[in-house]
């Protein structure tokens, strides 16, 4: 069996904006608006560069179905790169991109392989000796578990199955398509290239059983970098996994303490240092968007608290002075405390007090509903799934309780704030 390398990617969703990047401006905005686009025209160019012999998409090539034909414009254009480079690609629908979705199509080139979703289908490379096994989604919410269904392994062949899965189990994600590890081990492939969860991970070593991650990651919680896998074949064994980091826009959390710091101007001072010891350590040539989280116990406590606009305002100038596409402030969370040896003024105690005991006030309760769930409610459902805040959730799921709760602080801040 010759030696050969091949690309496995998944989840680009393609034309996909990246969340919590509104306000940016300068060169850097088309940039973000393009990042997936640019994410995956890096990932061809590896691709070729690397000499890869295939490229594997492992579903949610798109982001949903196309507003117009750009989309799939795009995409066959970067198939026709590949194509003159000699490679092939095999995709499969994903639960983004699943057939009943994308209500659009554009005739390929005859370089790319797309499996079908009604079953499984086995693609062999004879001059590889490779197997390549995969069925893409029909609807988005696909419960089946499609792996139960793959042929099995072709004796004397390298055996890929390519899957777009939740797996079982796994938190934080839909189980589409789920089955268990055991199941993809028991069917003699010696390789799975796997799609849906983005962050890159290998699950087992013996078969590889992998998660190349997304492309290019899309908000906060997508940090780190980010791209596929490059696997290198030899005599019928993986010897090599490498990741291809093709992504243009990196996520970061940045933690800045603030320990005993007195002033606003001083906690500016932190934020501006942390965010270029963030650039320095994580950014590797990218544009940076960062959450700054500000931690420690302070004596600014309540001035923090309630200097928090001005915070941000500051952290984005800090940043927009590093240049442009070099970094940009997604939000700015404070999360101090006061020093342990506080003594809190009696008048304030007992306000703040008060403020624990509302939370069990029915007629104010009552109160706060009728004024924000209707403000709420006319929120679009993505905003509502995809808000972070702790003040917003509570409102969104009416916990008008846990509203107040979260509200003391910034109550506080306000009681005993002062210029820094």
């Amino acid at each position: 069996m010759p030696a050969f390398r091949f690309v496995h990617a998944a989840d680009v969703h393609l034309d996909s904006p990246l969340r919590g990047l509104a306000g940016q401006d300068g060169s850097a905005i088309e940039l973000i608006r393009s990042a997936t686009r640019k994410a995956f025209e890096a990932l061809i160019t590896r691709t070729i560069e690397e000499r890869a012999a295939f490229l594997v998409i492992a579903g949610d090539l798109y982001d949903g179905d196309w507003r117009d034909y750009q989309t799939g414009l795009f995409f066959v254009r970067q198939m026709g790169r590949l194509r003159e480079a000699g490679v092939p690609a095999y995709v499969i629908y994903g639960n983004h991109d699943a057939q009943s979705k994308i209500t659009r199509s554009l005739t390929l080139p005859d370089n790319v392989h797309v499996f079908p979703t009604r079953s499984p289908e086995t693609c062999q490379i004879a001059e590889l000796d490779v197997a390549l096994h995969g069925q893409g989604f029909k609807e988005r919410d696909t419960s089946d578990n499609l792996a139960r269904k793959y042929p099995t392994a072709v004796p004397g062949a390298f055996n890929i199955g390519i899957l777009h899965t939740g797996l079982a189990g796994i938190e934080g994600h839909a189980p589409y398509a789920p089955c268990t590890l055991d199941e993809l081990r028991q069917k003699g492939y010696d390789y799975w290239a796997l799609g849906h969860i983005h962050k890159p991970e290998i699950l087992s070593t013996n078969p590889h059983v992998v998660f190349s991650g997304n492309v290019q990651g899309r908000h906060i919680r997508e940090t780190g970098p980010r791209g596929a896998m490059l696997v290198a074949v030899e005599d019928g064994a993986v010897t090599a996994l490498e990741p291809l980091h093709v992504d243009v826009v990196r996520w970061a959390l940045v933690e800045v303490g603030v320990d005993g710091v007195e002033t606003v101007s001083d906690a500016n001072d932190s934020i501006r240092a942390g965010i270029e010891r963030a650039v320095e350590e994580f950014a590797d040539g990218r544009l940076l968007a960062c959450r700054i989280e500000v931690v420690g116990r302070t004596p600014a406590h309540g001035t923090l608290l309630a200097a928090h606009e001005d915070l941000l305002a500051e952290a984005r100038a800090s940043a927009a002075g590093l240049g442009d596409e070099v970094a940009w402030v997604e939000k700015l969370i404070i999360d101090t405390a006061p020093p342990t040896n506080t003594v809190p003024d009696p008048a304030l105690a007992e306000t703040l007090g008060e403020l624990g005991l509302a939370r069990q006030d029915t007629a104010l309760l009552r109160d706060l509903k009728e004024q924000i769930a209707p403000f709420v409610g006319k929120l679009p459902a993505e905003a509502r799934d995809a808000a972070e805040s702790p003040l917003l959730r509570a409102a969104i799921d009416h916990d008008f309780g846990e509203l107040i709760e979260l509200a003391r602080p910034y109550a506080m801040a306000r009681l005993t704030g002062h210029e820094g």
